[in-house]
């Protein structure tokens, strides 16, 4: 009699991302979210699927332009259509998006401004930026 092994399945890393106390104050930042890479399409999926359903479903991001890789107009998530948007650069402050943070727009809900840690930033590093983000005063619904 043969038995057959099947291999484990690949772990999933686990998404990192620490989310702001709700609040009925808004915040300039409602958390903080850590990618493993530069790559939004890969990345945002994991996100997205990640955020409390409060929140609502997120049909836009809004991106600095030179922190990610080239990226599509759009593209599917969980069977939705997710728009994605760059601001021309960083150096433009009059843009919506910081150099270092994702907007997500949800229709009729309002928007959510998470500080992303770089992916090559180091554990020690990241912590104390996440926690910041996290503790800040104030919040979205």
């Amino acid at each position: 009699m043969v038995t057959a092994v099947n291999p484990p399945l690949p772990a999933i890393p686990l998404l990192r991302l620490r989310l702001a106390p709700h609040s009925v104050v808004p915040r300039r930042i409602d958390g903080a979210w850590w990618p493993r890479s530069y790559d939004l399409v890969a990345e945002l999926p994991r996100l997205l699927a990640g955020l409390p359903r409060a929140w609502g479903t997120v049909d836009s991001v809004l991106v600095s332009g030179r922190m990610w890789l080239p990226l599509p107009g759009r593209m599917l998530v969980a069977n939705q259509v997710v728009r994605l948007n760059r601001t021309p650069s960083a150096a433009d402050v009059s843009t919506p998006a910081a150099p270092h943070t994702v907007v997500l727009l949800v229709p009729g809900r309002g928007r959510w401004d998470l500080l992303v840690v770089p992916p090559d930033t180091t554990a020690e590093a990241a912590e104390p930026l996440m926690a910041a983000a996290a503790g800040a005063a104030g919040g979205h619904g």
